[in-house]
């Protein structure tokens, strides 16, 4: 008898039929798991060229479930594909990759060591313990896990991708997503039953192009906590459909990182990007790309960051001290960006004004899959101030007006996601920042550290503007090329801990 036990709580996107897609990874270093080797690609896991076609298997979405029970109990031919219960591979949590591996390659379902309290309402006859596994209550044979002469160091992202990777008998069309978070267990007991495994580095299916491409097909299981509620995780499914960005997937980070000009396309006195025409800008971007690429095989693409409206020290026919550049004026940069692989940044410096209402006035230049924009808080003065007088402060329900509309915007125009910068280099400039709503799948949140200065100055505000930082923001960095004394070399900067996705030169 084959008797499904509890597991992870994982969520299905509706299903058709699915092929095995490649499987992607990426360098530790570069997913925060510390500064390790650069990314590898593997080939395709878990497909039989010569093994007989399955029919298609449709299932419904759902909240709860376990690779096991869905492999047995959401399967017809159970006897021929389905994992048996009888028999089942226990380990403690020093020996998981191990047994997970056994598991894999044995065909067996596995219980982590958080999960062996569940031997005793099984109907297994046989356990494999690798490690020490408390096995009170089970009646059984017990069998003893032959471990390796030397445990492997290897990172939680690298040991994702071992299981995911390992050689498995059977084959099926199901395609499981799963993170570093997700139980090994459960990585092992999907790959033994035959699913081709996505190592995400984000409980999201638009990260990279398989698992979109999975995902858009169908037989999809999405394993582990970092997927949220069924919910949350059916939200990220229906953007992906919205098409990929420059670099590949459809996140704007991870997936790539991005090397920008800032600046005004009236020249240079308000940063590098004007201080050459659009393809000279591009030429000069590229050529910092190309020094960044040098350090890694991750993607990284040029960006621009282009002030879209510039704070003045006159209040101006409207009174909101702030000039608005003419969308047109900032086409040919966008263009020249678009042209290149690249990415453009709309950076609005408000003045009086509101900020929601500055960033409608390039709502169609928003509509481009490749434009995000960005909030400079230096320059958001109340009535009765003027700019450059002091730093300016934004309160989070401001920011939450115009991250709800660019959200809306991104959701009704099915564009991909959009990056949304805050610049901040003081912890006033954004107040209630901890109040923030990030729950937007349609964004991409940056906080932009843009402190100028020696560099154990710039590393101080880093860290300050860093402290109580939700973890759904990702860190951008900017080199000032007269201020900063020394600037860092792009060596120097990609060596930066967290290590910036976004690094702009001004």
């Amino acid at each position: 008898m084959n008797k499904p036990f509890s597991r992870t709580p994982f969520h299905l996107a509706a299903a058709v039929t699915a092929a095995a897609l490649t499987l992607s990874a990426c360098s530790p270093d570069e997913l925060g798991f510390g500064q390790g080797a650069e990314p590898a690609v593997s080939g395709k896991q878990g497909q039989d060229p010569a093994a007989e076609p399955e029919k298609p298997t449709a299932f419904a979405p759902r909240v709860e479930g376990d690779p096991l029970g869905f492999f047995t109990s959401e399967r017809k031919d159970l006897e021929e594909k389905g994992l048996p219960t009888d028999k089942v591979v226990v380990a403690d949590a020093a020996t998981e990759l191990a047994a997970a591996r056994f598991a894999v390659e044995n065909g067996l379902p596995m219980l982590g060591a958080d999960q062996v309290g569940e031997l005793a309402g099984l109907d297994a006859t046989e356990v494999v313990a690798f490690g020490e596994v408390d096995t009170t209550g089970f009646t059984g044979t017990v069998t003893p896990g032959v471990l390796p002469e030397a445990p492997e160091q290897l990172n939680p992202y690298e040991v994702a991708q071992a299981v995911a990777q390992a050689p498995a008998r059977a084959t099926s069309k199901v395609t499981a997503l799963v993170t570093p978070n997700t139980p090994l267990a459960d990585i092992a007991t999907a790959r033994a039953a035959g699913a081709t495994v996505l190592v995400l580095t984000v409980g999201d299916p638009r990260e990279i192009s398989e698992s979109m491409a999975a995902v858009k097909a169908g037989n999809t299981v999405a394993i582990g906590p970092d997927f949220g509620t069924q919910e949350q995780f059916q939200a990220k499914v229906e953007l992906v459909s919205n098409g990929e960005l420059p670099g590949g997937g459809g996140l704007v980070f991870p997936g790539r990182r991005m090397i920008a000009l800032y600046g005004h396309p009236s020249g240079p006195a308000l940063g590098v990007m004007g201080e050459q025409d659009p393809a000279g800008a591009v030429a000069r971007v590229q050529e910092l790309v190309g020094q960044y690429q040098q350090l890694t095989q991750y993607p990284v693409i040029p960006a621009f960051e282009i002030i879209a409206t510039v704070a003045s020290s006159s209040p101006g026919d409207d009174g909101d001290y702030a000039n608005e550049t003419e969308p047109a004026d900032l086409v040919p940069y966008i263009d020249a960006i678009t042209q290149a692989g690249g990415y453009a940044v709309l950076d609005l410096q408000p003045g009086r004004a509101s900020l929601v209402e500055q960033a409608k006035i390039y709502e169609d230049l928003l509509k481009r899959p490749n434009v995000g924009l960005a909030l400079d808080p230096e320059w958001k003065i109340g009535p009765d101030e003027v700019p450059m007088t002091n730093i300016g402060h934004v309160e989070a329900a401001e920011v939450d007006e115009v991250s709800q509309w660019l959200a809306d915007l991104v959701r009704d125009n099915n564009l991909p996601q959009k990056a949304f910068v805050l610049h901040q280099f003081q912890l006033q400039m954004i107040r209630n920042r901890e109040a923030l709503n990030l729950d937007h799948p349609e964004l991409a949140f940056v906080l932009h550290a843009d402190g100028h200065g020696a560099p154990g100055v710039k590393m101080e505000t880093w860290d300050a503007m860093r402290q109580d930082l939700q973890p759904e923001f990702f860190m951008a960095w900017k080199n000032f090329i007269d201020e900063d004394s020394p600037m860092h070399t792009p060596a120097e900067t990609y060596s930066i801990n967290p290590r910036p996705w976004f690094v702009s030169y001004q």
